[in-house]
């Protein structure tokens, strides 16, 4: 029996279809055809559960894979989320904490979570695998860097020093000189590494379209031009997420260099060859998305309380 709210729908059913010049019919008899569906088709999970592919036969070497494939997975949403702040019709405080609360959420789960990294895995196991792993590196992550550029004016990605003689450059200048590309030369010759040189080769053309995609919409620019009443509803939200990923997250990295690379009387370099003692710590990077909502004192001691100093 057809009720009259069945009939209401198929009604809509056929003017929705019509108007893409299609046969609702058509589109029935294939509903009688389809197979239920189910969760693990759903979520592709034969899929998901067969993309580690371990370089060496080491068992730890999976739980590196796997937990950096879940990282990867946490900065898409992030980058849904910053999309959605950025390019919304009408910016509101509503937005920004909607959206802000996720972003926060996701990287609070990474930095609690990442004790997987620091104490989760077998350092002679890691010692062992990471060879295998050469030249690629955590660095080599595009979508953290996209993260990064979506977040703030770009002249804020470059080093302190480096900013006054930004001012004039075009965006594609300011790429040049981001603060990460001086993270991956060689320690002796200070040259680019491979790690970097395929890293830039992939990427960089990516960056400078996002980049000026971003350059008056990215997050920062878009919480200027919200209220004053909204910038106090939104900005302990948004210190908090310059926190997460400008001192929390790489703080948690620079744990697990520690706990894994840090060999007495020398350090044993990174897979990329970064020089990871200096180019991990939040208090020698010194990046910070909003720097207009901090303090000359906490902007002095940027990093260095989280570090224990």
């Amino acid at each position: 029996m057809v009720t009259t709210e069945i009939a209401e729908k198929i009604q809509r059913l056929e003017e929705k279809y019509a108007a893409m010049g299609q046969n609702l019919s058509s589109y029935l008899d294939g509903l009688l055809y389809a197979d239920y569906l189910t969760y693990w088709d759903y979520i592709q999970l034969d899929v998901l559960l067969n993309l580690q592919h371990p370089r060496t036969p080491i068992p730890d070497e999976r739980i590196f894979i796997i937990y950096h494939q879940i990282t990867e997975l946490y900065f898409k949403l992030s980058l849904q989320a910053i999309e959605q702040i950025s390019l919304a019709p009408v910016l509101s405080a509503e937005i920004f904490i909607t959206q802000l609360k996720r972003i926060n959420n996701y990287f609070r789960s990474l930095i609690n979570s990442f004790e997987i990294m620091v104490d989760g895995m077998d350092k002679e196991q890691f010692l062992q695998f990471r060879m295998a792993l050469l030249p690629a590196s955590g660095f080599q992550s595009g979508q953290f860097r996209m993260i990064e550029i979506c977040s703030t004016r770009l002249n804020n990605l470059v080093y302190e020093p480096m900013r006054p003689d930004m001012e004039h450059l075009e965006l594609k200048g300011v790429l040049d000189n981001i603060y990460w590309r001086s993270g991956a030369t060689e320690l002796a010759t200070g040259k680019k590494t491979l790690t970097l040189r395929q890293f830039e080769l992939k990427y960089m053309d990516t960056f400078l379209q996002l980049a000026t995609r971003y350059k008056d919409c990215n997050i920062q620019a878009s919480f200027q031009q919200l209220t004053p009443e909204a910038q106090a509803e939104v900005m302990p939200l948004l210190k908090e997420y310059d926190l997460n990923i400008n001192v929390r997250w790489p703080l948690m990295h620079y744990k697990s260099a520690v706990r894994y690379l840090h060999k007495r009387p020398e350090d044993i370099a990174a897979t990329g060859g970064t020089n990871w003692q200096q180019y991990l710590p939040p208090k020698n990077k010194r990046i910070v998305f909003f720097p207009e909502l901090w303090t000359e004192e906490e902007l002095d001691n940027w990093g260095k309380l989280a570090m224990g100093e």
